[in-house]
């Protein structure tokens, strides 16, 4: 099968990408590789995609011509978005790379006579502060991040119910692991105890509640609605792990797998941030056999060597 990942030299999606090829299918990835983060961190992710047989696209999904990227695609993952809480992104930002991208990439896959599905990979944040109910519990997002995702999954969902289009959503849950952000919790910890510097933590965050999902298991969930496309088509689904970590818990199983304890230093708590969320999976057990099975510490053990050897090791940002 020719599939099509978004977002490809990004966290999940250079993921994803490397599991679909080696799964044997006809991989081709997009990414525009934003300014967002270290670009040598995507550079890095994009050497390990095209190793893995996966054509890679360097293509601005709100700007540029996505014909010649979508001939014969039957499957499209669409992941690359504008993430996080930043203050250094504002609201045009997320507009940009989150809705018009979005609609921009439907259009074109509207034209594409071969498409058999668009999955569009959604986030925890359209819950807003509590995440944890099902998938028909009603949206309240409190962040840009959250708002503009939402908007976008509605746009896709909205091409189903008005065309039939085949389209559907899979709201992922804090997920974490090797080549996660570099501004995230956990790679921001894990350099703080390695290079024994101070670790910013923002006030009141150690007592949230996370669904933390390791990013094999968030990936198993991905590639199984290929083995589900016609029961999926107009659904939403939740992929996380089915159980909570605190913060702090998870604080304390990095430090304890580096064998440090961390110099912490309270930052003001950030607007829109999520207290809970821990993900209601029964639909996806039922519909797609989905089962995520890696421990925090099994996870972060792992998060912690990528970063000692591959981020560290080679002395990139």
């Amino acid at each position: 099968m020719k599939i099509l990942v978004t977002g490809a030299a990004g966290f999940i999606g250079s993921h994803l990408a490397e599991r679909l090829a080696g799964l044997g299918h006809s991989v081709v990835g997009l990414d525009s590789l934003t300014p967002f983060y270290s670009r040598a961190l995507k550079e890095l992710n994009a050497a390990a995609v095209g190793a893995a047989g996966v054509e890679l696209a360097r293509l601005d999904l709100a700007v540029d011509d996505l014909e010649a990227v979508m001939r014969d695609v039957e499957v499209v993952y669409h992941l690359a978005a504008q993430p996080g809480l930043s203050a250094a992104s504002d609201f045009q930002a997320y507009l940009r790379d989150n809705v018009v991208a979005t609609e921009r990439l439907l259009a074109a896959a509207q034209r594409a006579p071969g498409l058999r599905a668009l999955v569009y990979v959604s986030t925890s944040s359209v819950y807003g502060a509590d995440a944890t109910g099902a998938e028909d519990a009603e949206p309240r997002p409190t962040s840009l991040y959250g708002v503009t995702k939402l908007a976008a999954e509605q746009l896709v969902l909205s091409r189903f119910r008005s065309r039939g289009f085949p389209a559907c959503s899979v709201r992922l849950f804090s997920v974490y692991g090797p080549r996660e952000r570099p501004e995230k919790l956990y790679p921001t910890l894990i350099r703080a105890l390695l290079e024994d510097r101070p670790f910013p933590l923002f006030e009141g965050s150690e007592h949230h509640l996370r669904s933390y999902t390791y990013v094999g298991d968030a990936v198993d969930g991905l590639v199984a609605v290929l083995d589900h496309l016609e029961r999926c088509v107009g659904e939403i689904f939740n992929l996380g792990m089915d159980s909570a970590t605190s913060t702090a818990e998870g604080i304390r199983i990095v430090e304890e797998i580096v064998g440090r304890r961390a110099r912490i230093v309270r930052e003001p708590g950030r607007a829109g941030d999520q207290s809970r969320t821990e993900a209601d999976i029964r639909k996806a057990r039922r519909v797609l056999g989905y089962e995520p099975r890696t421990t925090p510490r099994e996870g972060l053990a792992r998060e912690v060597e990528w970063y000692r050897t591959e981020v560290l090791g080679r002395g990139l940002p």
